[in-house]
């Protein structure tokens, strides 16, 4: 993320926001959401935005891209029935990867920063590949 440690990013930062609402059972037995269900906040804004707007095939395509990497730094405990606004920009953009930057936030604060690396292949093959224009031009609506 683009922030120190000690600064957090803004709602405002972020091209797209979404709300994703938290389930019964994303709570844990401490009584708050699950560390692993943020991973799944950070898939669910990405996904939703590459299919909507990027035109993504998670079926059919023939370019899909896959998870190389992922971080997350939990700044709060977020629990049932809360929303999150889950807000998306790209950090880094290149020929066949991008780097996403994320923040989850719980009515303008900040719970939680990451980011997750997507690098895009052939289905077939699983070798590198370019995404395809409409994918790419989703991608790059999201830089700041």
């Amino acid at each position: 993320m683009a922030a120190t440690e000690n600064e957090l990013p803004a709602l405002a930062d972020f091209p797209h926001v979404a709300t994703i609402p938290t389930r019964w059972n994303d709570n844990d037995v401490y009584g708050h959401v699950n560390n692993v269900e943020y991973y799944a906040f950070f898939d669910t804004v990405i996904n939703a935005w590459l299919i909507r707007e990027g035109g993504l095939d998670i079926h059919r395509g023939q370019v899909i891209g896959l998870c190389a990497e992922s971080h997350c730094a939990f700044k709060a405990a977020v629990e049932f029935p809360q929303e999150i606004q889950a807000g998306l920009r790209v950090g880094h953009f290149g020929r066949t990867s991008v780097r996403y930057e994320i923040g989850l936030f719980r009515e303008e604060a900040c719970v939680a920063t990451g980011w997750f690396v997507h690098v895009f292949v052939d289905r077939d093959t699983r070798r590198p590949a370019e995404p395809p224009e409409q994918l790419r031009g989703a991608l790059e609506r999201l830089q700041p």
